[in-house]
């Protein structure tokens, strides 16, 4: 049986930053929602249409941001270069520039403003 990631869920010290940074990065315009149950706040970005895996922001007691965790990479299309650009004008840290995976493609290394440590990727035939 194959394994198939569903959905992943960040956790945020500050929500509405962590909404914004995300949104700025990965170009989602409109409104998104954070929903307060008392218990935790969360905001879905992809809600994991047609199987798709999906994912979240979570503010939630005793649920911290990491940079020494699991490390799941964002497919930004055919432009590393231009998602990484965009993560320091949306308040996050390139570590890394764009970096060649040879025939896997590119990525890029980065901290969010929450701590999180994640990848941008593009496949091999984006620049």
């Amino acid at each position: 049986m194959a394994t198939q990631v569903v959905w992943v869920e960040i956790p945020a010290q500050n929500i509405e930053r962590a909404l914004a940074f995300y949104k700025q990065v990965f170009g989602y315009s409109g409104d998104i929602e954070v929903a307060d149950d008392g218990v935790r706040k969360t905001a879905v970005l992809d809600g994991g249409a047609n199987g798709a895996p999906g994912f979240s922001l979570n503010q939630t007691a005793n649920f911290e941001p990491r940079d020494n965790g699991v490390y799941v990479y964002f497919d930004v299309g055919a432009d590393v270069q231009g998602a990484l650009n965009r993560v320091t004008a949306a308040g996050g840290k390139a570590l890394s520039g764009k970096l060649s995976m040879g025939e896997a493609g590119y990525y890029a290394t980065i901290r969010d403003t929450e701590g999180n440590i994640i990848g941008l990727y593009s496949a091999p035939d984006g620049q």
